[in-house]
């Protein structure tokens, strides 16, 4: 099937990402290729996952199709006649606009990466690692500590209010 074949020429394609990225020094120029490259290898990796499953990596709020059955329960609305408590989504006012840039001005450059990609973007913490060329276990803490201090933040906010 031509697929598979993609998905071969994709993988050997990413090996070969792999072995150019360890062939690179320890220069600017070269950390800079690198981090062109981890890019590269990133993006291979999600089109690789999505040819193999058939869905966007990552998305957890489609229909799996694993999962399509446990959904499916919740059609008889007379069991249940509200279940549409999401609320639309909407254009944040300028007020809320400051307040979420208010709030993020007290991360660090890191902890702000590290948090957005996570928590708005979706990204794995070894993605996270991957791309900013640092380690997971870096990436986590920089996540807990930004969380931490958002708690904090908005611990304050309400206590004035």
């Amino acid at each position: 099937m031509w697929a598979d074949k993609l998905i071969i020429q994709y993988e050997e394609g990413r090996k070969e990402l792999g072995r150019m990225k360890k062939r690179l020094g320890h220069t600017e120029e070269d950390r800079m290729d690198k981090r062109q490259i981890n890019g590269m290898i990133n993006d291979m990796s999600f089109a690789i996952d999505w040819m193999k499953t058939g869905r966007r990596p990552g998305n957890r709020r489609g229909v799996d199709k694993r999962s399509v059955y446990q959904r499916t329960v919740l059609v008889d609305m007379d069991l249940m006649p509200s279940l549409d408590i999401q609320p639309e989504p909407r254009e944040l006012e300028r007020e809320e606009k400051q307040a979420l840039v208010n709030m993020l001005i007290d991360l660090s450059h890191r902890e702000r990466q590290c948090y957005l990609l996570h928590m708005a973007q979706g990204w794995s913490m070894q993605e996270i690692a991957d791309e900013l060329g640092i380690k997971k276990p870096s990436v986590q803490k920089f996540i807990e500590r930004a969380k931490n201090k958002l708690k904090r933040k908005i611990s304050c906010h309400t206590n004035v209010i």
